[in-house]
């Protein structure tokens, strides 16, 4: 197969558009060909007149480790050209960065999870290149997580950097799909195109991931494919004083890690509460050290999840219910958890972190309210659900 990348450098008819036009090329490093080529020495070997980049949250290189770690602008060192921080002064490009080419080459890949902020930088370069004139191309990339759809729509007036639009946490769709999304919604007047990927099949093996293409980190914490099917539930962590397992080798592939919990009698009445949520994966006791970050050197229980190999089943794996009974448990047994991290996630002032991040404060309450059953938080879920894939059912390229 080929991803958008691989099209364009191939067929010489596809880069014609290109020709005479100063081209800016969104990336990161996983903005790669298919021989590990990334795309910014790929596109000016191909004759394209490169004239600026732009490097999202985690930066170009993709070297800052944690969020809301900011990255400057700079030059780089071996073409001369202006790299533009998408996550630094501004999230949002200014006239003076879209004033430096003519068409963007958008070549992320991302994790198909609403709070991954690649997706609302696609949204914010969008209405900036309407403004302006610009064109936008998205080259294509797979959905790691795949079709499937699951969580809560944002609600109106919750949206913020990492929500940037009333779509559930895991929205099933590439970036290429989603930027048709965005310029239909918003009702956008830009010139937009998708450079198709060819050969993706989303219910092929894989299951989203094609098994002939290496894994690259598009950002610092994601590690691998299962933590990208995790994600979509295992992110809401980043809203409690549980660690995700950042300072560990597997961060973000764990339900949840604290000194003061028992996980196997979490487990216990996970599978008490709602044993059909802890379908499709297998979750495995564990412990360890974070050697950064929340719990730093000290000794966490946890639970580790393989959405992977023989116990990975693609079609009934739901990561966000799957981390929605895990907090509930914990709720359930230590009502006086200090459960909830109160800080500015994402520069959001006003905010509970995990408001942010679920796009409501619905989850939370639920998770709170000891009278909530599983049946009321899966019943707000699927409505919204539904209704996603009924906005989106025509927007499917592949």
């Amino acid at each position: 197969m080929k991803f958008g990348i691989d099209r364009l450098l191939a067929d010489p008819e596809l880069r014609r558009p290109l020709e005479g036009k100063r081209i800016a090329l969104v990336a990161h490093p996983a903005s790669v060909t298919a021989d590990l080529t990334h795309s910014l020495d790929a596109l000016i070997a191909a004759g394209v007149n490169v004239a600026s980049a732009f490097g999202p949250q985690h930066g170009l290189k993709g070297d800052k480790q944690d969020n809301m770690v900011e990255t400057a602008d700079e030059t780089d060192p071996q073409y001369g050209i202006p790299v533009f921080s998408l996550y630094g002064e501004v999230r949002r490009p200014s006239g003076q960065m879209m004033s430096s080419a003519d068409i963007f080459l958008f070549d992320l890949q991302d994790l198909g999870c609403r709070i991954y902020t690649f997706v609302t930088t696609l949204l914010y370069l969008l209405e900036e290149a309407a403004k302006h004139g610009k064109a936008v191309w998205v080259l294509d990339r797979p959905n790691p997580a795949g079709r499937p759809v699951e969580g809560t729509l944002l609600e109106p007036g919750q949206e913020s950097f990492v929500g940037a639009a009333p779509m559930p946490m895991r929205h099933g769709l590439t970036l290429g799909e989603m930027g048709h999304w965005f310029v239909g919604h918003f009702g956008l007047d830009v010139d937009y195109r998708v450079i198709q990927m060819e050969g993706w099949q989303p219910e092929g093996p894989g299951h989203g991931w094609p098994s002939d293409r290496v894994w690259i980190n598009p950002s610092p914490n994601a590690a691998n494919v299962n933590m990208a099917r995790a994600y979509a539930g295992t992110v809401m962590l980043e809203g409690t004083t549980l660690s995700e397992g950042r300072g560990t080798t597997r961060p973000l592939e764990v339900l949840f890690g604290a000194p003061d919990l028992d996980a196997k009698a979490v487990l216990a009445e996970m599978d008490r509460v709602a044993p059909d949520w802890l379908s499709g994966c297998a979750l495995r006791e564990c412990w360890f050290e974070p050697t950064f970050h929340k719990h730093a050197g000290t000794l966490c229980s946890a639970l580790m999840i393989h959405a992977e190999g023989p116990f990975y089943r693609h079609d009934a794996f739901r990561p966000w219910r799957l981390q929605a009974l895990a907090l509930k448990a914990i709720r359930r047994l230590y009502p006086d958890y200090d459960l909830w991290r109160d800080f500015p996630y994402e520069y959001e002032l006003e905010r509970l972190a995990i408001d942010v991040i679920n796009g409501g404060s619905s989850l939370r309450e639920w998770v709170d309210d000891a009278a909530a059953k599983p049946a009321d938080l899966d019943r707000v879920a699927t409505a919204g659900e539904n209704r996603w894939r009924e906005e989106t059912r025509n927007l499917l390229l592949y």
